[in-house]
């Protein structure tokens, strides 16, 4: 039998390019995209050169089961040692008594919350995905939503903020195990002391996640869910600008009695292997959040959210709840006559990127919604300051306040590549095969 050296392999050790050009192709474009538009999801930022190097690297070859010291296969020294960092490192960050680092995603890390003290048909109460819940909190159509009987608490329709004694009315009625005290579309402060003193009113559990505001709580900009949550999730990729995961984090009071089972709950209990290569950028990540460079963005951060919404609001938009306490805004916009989806489209076509948003008590369909959100992260990490959100605003109310006519249409985008061209996406370039990516640091901040 004949035994192929490995360069007779097919493809082995060519790059992307020579392999599959057409997703090469597709990845250049997308590249392209994101240097040349304003990215304004609230969920989306920008990785550093070092997490991106870090989740492309060889350690995706590595297959890791279990935790450190405890592994299913040999070979693990240094992806324990590397572990063992991250998790440091997450526990210091945070004030958290343990960190488990290997959910692939936040809603993964939900799920294996929910395994270690709910069984099936156990009441979750949770924010009203139209009020700014999340997914995973246990919409219908979801697997918690299956397994669990959830209900959902939503915002005062006339303040349209969380009322904790409203909450603790329902919670009383409902008797829930768990309590999920986060959100996913909700501008404000989320006051989890309130939150925790309704669990314990009722005997339930307290979940905090935090996947949009981690990199404030971290930066010690928002309320700590410590000591109050029995358990923490996050995801990594919002305003920590970490790589596509998710993390859980249990407190002192918590840690004694949860911690084996929130582990054995994501391995082997929601996912497989753990993501190697997910662990390095996500240690990078955090040695990353520590300097003091992470506080300064994410005050810069705030401040960007803010002057975007007071200058939406000087020239006629409506936001939910008046304001802003985050990364986050939700403009409503009934009284301009247009839904979300065609705002969001109308943004898009001159490469300004928002995404339809249902809002407290919509009247329209998911897929249609009566707003928008908008978030600063992704252009705070690009650089933009106070001078580009002014800018901005006056683009948003361009393209929205009015039908805009294609003289409008081309002067907006010429400004969008102004804007753009200030604060390029390149700091650093990596070159494949004769081809240049470029890539930026983060915390790129005006002086």
């Amino acid at each position: 039998m004949q035994v192929l050296d490995k360069t007779q392999l097919k493809n082995y050790g060519l790059g992307l390019n020579a392999v599959d050009p057409e997703v090469f192709d597709i990845i250049k474009r997308e590249h392209q995209r994101q240097k040349d538009n304003i990215e304004l999801i609230a969920s989306a930022n920008f990785v550093s050169r070092a997490v991106l190097e870090a989740t492309g690297s060889i350690l995706t070859n590595k297959v890791a089961e279990g935790y450190p010291g405890r592994r299913y296969f040999s070979g693990c020294e240094n992806i324990d040692e590397l572990e063992n960092l991250a998790i440091a490192r997450a526990k210091e960050l945070f004030g958290a008594a343990h960190a488990n680092l290997e959910p692939y995603t936040g809603s993964q890390a939900n799920q294996a919350v929910y395994l270690t003290v709910l069984k099936p048909g156990d009441r979750i109460l949770g924010m009203d995905l139209g009020h700014g819940g999340h997914l995973s909190h246990g919409a219908k159509f979801t697997m918690t939503g299956k397994h669990y009987d959830c209900h959902f608490y939503q915002v005062d329709p006339d303040t349209e903020r969380l009322d904790y004694d409203r909450i603790l009315t329902q919670a009383k009625d409902i008797r829930p195990k768990l309590i999920i005290a986060g959100a996913s579309a909700y501008p404000r402060i989320i006051d989890f002391q309130s939150f925790r003193e309704i669990a314990d009113e009722v005997g339930a559990y307290l979940l905090a996640d935090i996947a949009h505001i981690s990199g404030l709580v971290a930066a010690g900009l928002h309320p700590s869910p410590f000591p109050h949550a029995h358990f923490v999730t996050t995801s990594t990729q919002k305003t920590m600008g970490g790589p596509r995961s998710g993390i859980i984090l249990l407190g002192e009071h918590s840690a004694p009695e949860f911690a084996r089972k929130i582990d054995s709950a994501v391995f082997p209990g929601v996912q497989g292997a753990v993501h190697v290569h997910a662990i390095a950028a996500k240690a990078v990540m955090l040695k990353e959040a520590m300097s003091p460079n992470f506080v300064a963005y994410q005050r810069q951060n705030l401040e960007n959210s803010r002057i975007l919404a007071a200058d939406l609001m000087a020239r006629g938009f409506r936001l939910v709840s008046g304001g802003t306490d985050n990364h986050l805004i939700l403009l409503d916009l009934t009284e301009k006559g247009i839904t979300g989806k065609e705002a969001e489209n109308r943004l898009a076509s001159v490469r300004i990127t928002v995404n339809k948003n249902l809002l407290p008590y919509d009247s329209q369909k998911p897929t249609v919604c009566s707003g928008i959100r908008v978030g600063t992260s992704a252009i705070t990490t690009r650089g933009f300051g106070s001078e580009e959100i002014h800018c901005i605003a006056e683009l948003i109310d361009k393209m929205l306040s009015s039908e805009p006519t294609v003289n409008t249409i081309a002067k907006v985008q010429d400004e969008v590549s102004r804007l753009c061209g200030l604060h390029p996406h390149i700091d650093s370039i990596y070159e494949q095969n004769g081809h240049k990516f470029a890539l930026q640091s983060p915390y790129q901040l005006q002086n």
